[in-house]
């Protein structure tokens, strides 16, 4: 990929405070939801907490298949799609790392709040488009 492409990828994950997550539920359909990313590696890894009771964490313990969406709608029309892996981390190094106070809301317990976890993205390929471009690329 062309270091001006790589440059306007990272520049709509960057901005896209808000990211669609795709799972597979336990009957093989597609599951869609809107989570705010909390800390990304470039294109390659991206980081949400959320409740270990959720639907789409035990989703992503019986099927890690996923996919992020990333979307820019004003101005110049962008979509960036990742295929990748989703890892349900519940250690309590992970937990601390990415613990944030404010979420005691959430998560009465603390960092250590069984209900706590952290899901990390692993991207493996991708679909760009912007406009009349297209990139569809491996990572």
């Amino acid at each position: 990929m062309e270091k001006e492409d790589m440059k306007e990828l990272l520049e709509l994950v960057d901005n896209c405070k808000s990211v669609i997550l795709g799972s597979v539920d336990g009957q093989g359909y597609p599951n869609a939801k809107a989570m705010q990313k909390i800390v990304h590696e470039g294109i390659l890894c991206f980081y949400f907490s959320t409740f270990t009771s959720a639907i789409r964490t035990r989703q992503y313990l019986s099927n890690p298949k996923s996919c992020l969406y990333f979307f820019r709608s004003e101005g110049k029309v962008a979509g960036l799609m990742l295929t990748g892996d989703m890892e349900v981390l519940t250690d309590a190094g992970t937990k601390q790392k990415f613990w944030e106070d404010g979420w005691k809301v959430y998560y009465p317990l603390g960092v250590t709040d069984p209900d706590y976890c952290i899901l990390k993205f692993t991207a493996r390929s991708g679909n760009y488009n912007c406009g009349p471009k297209r990139l569809l690329f491996d990572i």
